[in-house]
């Protein structure tokens, strides 16, 4: 067992502690290769792990406590998970909803045994307050969907990969955790709204920067008295968040960043940051860019990396 308590209760507190893994060693050689697993381009290993070990010694060099759950995997698991193209993206794993930790289950077959690896090394690690997926019982959600914003509201995406079924299963459990509201929205179902954090994200305890087009969707407000509905814009509003729209981005490199503490936020080399910095809540905020272009190839960015366990 790992002595580390969970404990998260917004995306932007200080990080203590999070998860990593590295790539896998298996190159994607080609353009059609890539194609057919859903990448961008082509991707050398070699490169990978030099994105990948950057961004881990971000995490070291400030004296962050960093897991790896593939370091406590048998051989023959080993020689599995290291073959698994999607595995160093840890964030659809799990997330921390206060103290306690909820699966995740893929949508799609290919990432069904890096789920089924980490899950067995979680509950080791986690005893009580980590909830296995065979109590949970959920088909499809991704935790790429999820966005912790407060003590009180969780903000998920009901989409591509994400089923509203499963949703209205771990509400409960998010409630049990301390949360009041869970509010649910479904954005188109392709490739570049894959996750709700290629298209929304918090950057600041009252800031949420999202792509222009959402402003026009409604959430339900599910709370444990009964559901509403109202506007995106509203609910995130009535949470104390302004929100930065932006009608142009790159949305990996622009919108997957992550909050390393209040102050500080770890994005892509490829990252537009002046365009971020035009808002004044983001001005003065410090800004640790990373090499990370090999691995967001995969079709995804920083924060799809990093799992936080921890934060103050």
């Amino acid at each position: 067992m790992v002595l580390i308590k969970p404990n998260c209760w917004s995306e932007h507190g200080e990080l203590e502690a999070v998860l990593v893994c590295p790539p896998s060693i298996a190159d994607v050689p080609t353009l059609k290769v890539a194609e057919d697993v859903q990448w961008s381009a082509p991707v050398q290993y070699e490169k990978a792990m030099e994105n990948f070990l950057e961004l881990q010694g971000v995490f070291l060099d400030a004296g962050i406590n960093v897991l790896d759950y593939s370091n406590e995997l048998s051989q023959e698991e080993q020689s599995l998970s290291e073959k698994l193209l999607n595995r160093f993206f840890v964030r659809d794993l799990a997330c921390v909803f206060g103290n306690t930790i909820l699966p995740g289950h893929p949508s799609i077959f290919m990432r069904q045994p890096e789920y089924v690896q980490a899950h067995r090394v979680f509950k080791s690690w986690f005893d009580t307050s980590f909830i296995p997926q065979e109590k949970v019982g959920i088909q499809a959600l991704e935790n790429g969907d999820v966005l912790v914003l407060n003590k009180d509201a969780v903000f998920i995406n009901a989409g591509l990969r994400t089923s509203f079924e499963s949703i209205e299963i771990i509400k409960h459990y998010i409630f049990h955790a301390g949360f009041s509201e869970v509010a649910v929205i479904s954005l188109p179902r392709r490739g570049d709204t894959l996750h709700l954090d290629m298209n929304c994200n918090v950057a600041n305890e009252d800031l949420v920067i999202a792509k222009e087009f959402m402003r026009h969707f409604p959430v339900r407000v599910m709370t444990e008295k009964g559901d509403r509905y109202e506007m995106a814009p509203a609910f995130l509003k009535r949470h104390g968040f302004e929100v930065y729209w932006l009608e142009e981005y790159n949305s990996v490199p622009d919108i997957n960043y992550f909050n390393l503490d209040p102050e500080t936020i770890l994005l892509s080399k490829q990252a537009h940051k002046q365009m971020l910095k035009k808002h004044p809540k983001l001005a003065r905020k410090k800004y640790i860019e990373v090499e990370v272009t090999e691995l967001e190839k995969a079709g995804g960015g920083i924060r799809c990396m990093t799992l936080p366990l921890r934060r103050k």
